[in-house]
């Protein structure tokens, strides 16, 4: 009876010491000193291409820009954007550019913390330093708002966040944006936006028990999105298949409106009305491109889609 306890109480001593290891192994990697001037226009068309306002501002209940605090229900639980503005204490206004960086590439906090990936960080890993730079320098231009946004309403285990440690270990990898030899350089363009900025994998991919995307299935469509919210296959078949054209494709990314005359709702109105309507016209042209796997339209094809400035607030 004494060794069956000596070693219940062995196996939980070494439990004890794993996860205390867990809790003290630090993740992430400093950033380089980061001294690039920051372009502010490029760095506001970025944060929109990105998501950052459409994520971090509860428009629901008249939140102010990027304050943050619209919910995301999930089945881990209730999690909340936190405050992107300049206010030191709510915001990010004490934070340091590298931090940010940090914060943006990484998914770690000034504290060392991970991130949940609630935050679509792994898609703008491969973000360099001057796009940093200068969403750095756009941010810098948002008013301070001194509000927190809630804290997290995750279940346990899920609340443990020193468990996202081994979530990133298994589930991380790059976004492969990166421009493939032999295509056109709208085709890569498209690439470069698709699997990072615009990060349409994170909503089009299904994801498994752990919340992580399924590495088979990209683009393949996801039929349990947060708050009930579906989400196609747009994998070139597919979207060839229901009748998109890079031209109807890339306007409707533009407007809202499908080749029916419908327009789109949920989630994919959000993305468009917040994101994807402040794209330029080149843009536009080649993630449909892109996503169409297609040849480069005639110009022609897409004449009617008109140009947009980036704007921030």
């Amino acid at each position: 009876m004494r060794q069956v306890i000596a070693g219940v109480v062995g196996l939980a001593l070494v439990g004890t010491a794993a996860t205390a290891a867990l809790v003290m192994w630090p993740v992430g990697q400093e950033p380089a000193k980061i001294e690039l001037a920051g372009d502010v226009q490029r760095g506001a068309y970025l944060a929109r291409a990105s998501g950052c306002i459409a994520c971090h501002t509860n428009f629901e209940d008249g939140g102010a820009p990027l304050a943050g605090g619209a919910p995301l229900e999930t089945d881990f639980g209730t999690f909340y954007p936190p405050n992107l503005t300049t206010d030191a204490q709510h915001g990010i206004g004490g934070w340091t550019v590298e931090q940010f960086a940090m914060a943006v590439r990484q998914g770690i906090s000034p504290e060392g913390e991970p991130y949940y990936p609630t935050f679509t960080y792994p898609f703008y890993a491969d973000f360099s330093d001057q796009d940093i730079a200068d969403l750095w320098a756009a941010f810098q231009t948002v008013a301070p708002a001194a509000e927190s946004a809630p804290v997290h309403e995750a279940t346990f285990p899920f609340d443990q966040r020193w468990g996202l440690k081994l979530w990133r270990a298994a589930y991380l990898s790059d976004p492969q944006t990166e421009p493939v030899e032999g295509k056109s350089e709208t085709w890569n363009r498209g690439r470069e936006l698709v699997r990072g900025a615009t990060h349409c994998g994170a909503c089009h991919t299904g994801r498994n028990l752990a919340g992580a995307r399924v590495a088979s299935a990209v683009f393949a469509g996801n039929d349990a999105l947060p708050g009930g919210n579906k989400a196609p296959s747009i994998l070139p078949e597919d979207l060839a298949e229901r009748g998109w054209t890079v031209a109807n494709l890339s306007y409707a990314l533009q407007s809202g409106v499908t080749p029916s005359g419908d327009v789109f709702g949920g989630s994919m109105g959000e993305v468009v009305q917040n994101g994807t309507r402040f794209l330029s016209k080149d843009d536009l042209r080649a993630m449909a491109t892109y996503l169409l796997d297609s040849n480069l339209a005639p110009e022609d094809e897409i004449a009617s889609i008109p140009a947009s400035g980036p704007v921030l607030d």
